[in-house]
C-alpha cells in the first residue's frame, strides 16, 4: 500500500509539471485566437490631420491604394471644397452599430453644422463588412442620402462580396464620390452579375481544420486542469 501510494504521488507531480509544460505551450495560441481590441470612436484624435483622407485603421488596403485614392480625394477638395474621408475599423465595441460609431466620429470630429456642411464620412468594419455614410447639409444637396447610402452599401460592398476585395472596394467608392461630389453625372452602383450556386454546403479543408484545432486546445486546457485535481482527490480517498 505505501509502495502504492508513493508511485501515486509521483505521478502526480508528474502531471503537475506536464499541466504547467501544456498551458505554457498552449497559453501562446489561445492568446493568439482571443478577440482583438476593438475600435472606439476614442482611439480618433479630436481633429483628423490635415490631408488625412484615407484613414485605414484596419490595416486593409494596401499603400498604392491609399495613395491613389488620397490624391483623388485631396484633389476633390481642392477643387470643390468638399471633403471625404474613408475610414476602416477592425472590430466595434460591444453594443455599437456601424451607423452609431460613424455618427459619433462624424460630430467628434466636425462639432458644429458649418463644420459639418461640406463633409462626408465613410465608414467599414472589416470583421463584420458593415458600412455607414453620414454628409453635411450642402453635400446633401450635391449627393442626396439615396446616392449615399448606395455608395455605401452597393458600391463598396460589391467587391467585398467576391473575395474581400478591400482595395477595389476602396477605389471604386472614392471614384464614385468623387464624380458626384464634382458635379458629374453618378455612374451609379456596379452591375451584379448573378451566380449560380454551384459548391457544396460542406466546410472547407481549412475551416475544419481551424474547428479541430479549437477542439484540441480546449479539451487540452481542460485536461490539464482536471487530472492533477482527479489525481489530488483520488490520493486524499486512499490516504484516509
Amino acid at each position: 500500500m505505501a509502495s502504492f501510494l508513493t508511485s501515486l504521488s509521483q505521478l502526480q507531480a508528474k502531471l503537475q509539471v506536464l499541466s504547467v509544460v501544456l498551458i505554457g505551450l498552449l497559453l501562446p495560441l489561445y492568446l493568439s485566437v482571443a478577440p482583438a481590441h476593438a475600435t472606439g470612436v476614442y482611439d480618433f484624435p479630436l481633429k483628423p490631420a490635415t490631408g488625412d483622407w484615407v484613414i485605414d485603421e484596419a490595416d486593409i488596403l494596401s499603400r498604392l491604394t491609399e495613395g491613389t485614392v488620397s490624391g483623388t480625394l485631396d484633389n476633390l477638395a481642392k477643387q470643390t471644397g468638399n471633403e471625404v474621408r474613408l475610414v476602416t475599423i477592425h472590430r466595434l465595441d460591444y453594443g455599437e452599430t456601424i451607423e452609431s460609431f460613424t455618427n459619433q466620429l462624424f460630430e467628434k470630429w466636425f462639432p458644429s453644422s458649418d463644420e459639418q456642411a461640406n463633409q462626408t464620412l465613410l465608414v467599414l468594419d472589416n470583421v463584420t463588412n458593415t458600412t455607414a455614410i453620414r454628409t453635411g447639409d450642402t453635400v446633401k444637396t450635391i449627393m442626396p442620402d439615396e446616392i449615399a447610402h448606395s455608395v455605401a452599401q452597393e458600391t463598396l460592398l460589391a467587391p467585398l462580396r467576391k473575395g474581400n476585395k478591400y482595395n477595389q472596394a476602396f477605389t471604386d467608392a472614392g471614384d464614385r464620390l468623387v464624380a458626384v461630389l464634382s458635379g458629374q453625372p453618378d455612374p451609379g452602383p456596379p452591375v451584379i452579375v448573378a451566380n449560380i450556386q454551384t459548391e457544396g454546403t460542406f466546410a472547407t479543408p481549412e475551416e475544419t481544420k481551424e474547428s479541430n484545432a479549437t477542439v484540441w486546445v480546449i479539451g487540452l486546457l481542460l485536461a490539464a486542469t482536471v487530472i492533477p485535481m482527479a489525481t489530488y482527490y483520488l490520493y486524499q480517498i486512499l490516504q484516509s
